[in-house]
């Protein structure tokens, strides 16, 4: 009886873990890390903010650059999807110039860029963009600045980088990411049939936060 009973235990330890396994691994998502907003969010918002900004409202052309959709989740870090969270991407134009007054660069400014746009999450944490790839421009690889903004949190800032492209490890502020998470702002743009869009990419960000409001 005595070791029916140690057996029982033990089938129900391994039972409970495996039950929690889901959970426990949920629970192990890596957040994405946190990265400057830098010095050109826009100065004011444009006034066609959308998730397209490859067309600008009232304008008949299309962005220069490879078309790109840009989609993923926002998630917490357990892993649950966060809805209704608002996201915003800017990023400079395929001529490296970003839609501010401070911007030093000199070429000529795509005006049919919107260089920034927002979208919120739906019931599954999930969003898209339609934007270009990103471009380097002076002291800077390719990269496009992501924000989640919480109603209730301090908005959460990253970079998001093209996956592989060797200018990333002579980048200032890539490098300061430990080499071991590096990945977590990486994503591959790759080739895609059919459509309007040339390429496309995934970012999933993992909030440090479970999205509930504090108390």
């Amino acid at each position: 009886m005595q070791i029916d009973l140690k057996r029982r235990r033990l089938l129900g330890g391994l039972a409970g873990l495996l039950a929690a396994g889901p959970l426990l691994a949920r629970s192990l998502l890596e957040p994405t890390p946190r990265q400057p907003a830098g010095p050109f969010y826009p100065a004011e918002l444009p006034l066609d903010d959308d998730n397209d900004l490859t067309r600008v409202r009232g304008r008949g052309g299309v962005a220069s650059g490879e078309i790109s959709d840009l989609t993923g989740q926002v998630l917490g870090p357990d892993g649950r999807p966060l809805a209704g969270m608002r996201i915003e991407i800017w990023q400079c134009d395929a001529n490296g110039r970003y839609h501010h007054p401070d911007d030093p660069g000199r070429g000529p400014l795509d005006a049919n860029f919107q260089g920034f746009g927002h979208t919120v999450t739906d019931a599954e944490g999930r969003y898209r963009f339609r934007t270009i790839r990103p471009v380097e421009y002076p002291g800077r690889t390719p990269h496009i600045h992501v924000a989640v903004r919480p109603e209730w949190d301090p908005p959460f800032v990253t970079q998001l980088y093209v996956r592989g492209d060797p200018r990333n490890e002579r980048d200032l502020l890539f490098r300061r990411i430990p080499a071991e998470r590096r990945h977590l702002v990486q994503a591959d743009f790759t080739g895609v049939n059919g459509g309007d869009a040339l390429l496309a990419a995934v970012f999933d960000i993992v909030l440090g936060s479970d999205g509930t409001p504090r108390a």
